[in-house]
């Protein structure tokens, strides 16, 4: 089970669970066929023609024994099925029956990648989203980014990147960002890696705070992450202690009480900083 904590506090289930799996969808009788898909012709009785697989070139022909090269690109099945039938009709067998089956999906695939159960390519069969496909890929993993970057080709070779919060599309549902998908688009999740933040000293939990790189906290919601202070805790001289670039050791003195009382901003910590709660002597 993956389990993700936004910033609204709330959970996510984010699971192909979750999500059911849409049924695989019949492709529609209008598929047209397009470069690199995969083709099983027959015709009955032409032995050279029998359950042959070919492939659809990036021009969008194929060859096939007996009756050369052919135009199938922008084509149905069913077109496709015509125009070979006219083809051997011609050159073959009288009245020949030919039939078409689309083996692979190559010129409709989109990929997923990054933070998701199983990246990978996916075959766009009929009208799915941005949310089917997350869910065909498994979901998203624990280290999941706070949005999706939906990476889309424009008809003039370049790309368009388009942002999608996580929180609009899970827990708001948000329909205007579940994007219809097209042939080529890449929905990359980008990874939110896990740092550490320690605590020690008068706090109720002391030791390491794992949180995500994108919001790391700041001083006091690093010392209520802790469980907040002792009542022997010496809130006036805390210390946050940092390595600069050089790798020397910086040592921060904080009144934590003026934070509290509006006096001095809070302080925003970083990677593998570290709290020191002292004990009050009085």
């Amino acid at each position: 089970m993956n389990i993700r904590m936004t910033t609204t506090g709330l959970i996510i289930l984010v699971l192909a669970c979750a999500l059911p799996a849409p049924a695989q969808q019949p492709v529609s009788a209008e598929y047209m066929i397009g470069a690199k898909d995969l083709l099983e012709i027959s015709v009955l009785g032409v032995q050279e023609i029998n359950k042959l697989v070919v492939r659809v070139s990036e021009e969008g022909r194929i060859t096939l024994p007996l009756l050369g090269e052919v135009e199938v690109g922008n084509l149905t099945k069913f077109e496709v099925e015509k125009k070979l039938a006219g083809l051997a009709g011609q050159k073959v067998v009288l009245n020949p029956q030919v039939t078409v089956h689309i083996l692979e999906y190559l010129s409709r695939r989109v990929s997923v990648v990054g933070a998701v159960g199983k990246p990978g390519p996916f075959e766009l069969l009929g009208r799915q989203t941005v949310l089917s496909v997350l869910s065909e890929a498994g979901g998203l993993t624990r280290d999941a980014g706070e949005e999706i970057i939906l990476i889309r080709q424009l008809p003039a070779g370049d790309s368009r990147a388009i942002r999608i919060p996580i929180d609009d599309l899970f827990v708001k549902g948000d329909p205007k960002v579940n994007l219809v998908l097209e042939p080529g688009d890449v929905i990359n999740v980008p990874i939110d890696k896990v740092v550490i933040v320690y605590v020690f000293g008068q706090v109720r939990n002391p030791g390491a705070l794992q949180v995500k790189k994108s919001s790391i906290p700041t001083l006091t919601q690093a010392i209520a992450q802790a469980g907040g202070f002792t009542d022997r805790a010496n809130r006036k001289r805390v210390q946050i202690r940092r390595k600069d670039a050089s790798g020397k050791e910086l040592e921060i003195n904080v009144n934590v009480r003026n934070i509290l009382k509006g006096k001095i901003k809070d302080i925003p910590l970083k990677v593998n900083d570290t709290i020191y709660v002292p004990e009050s002597l009085l």
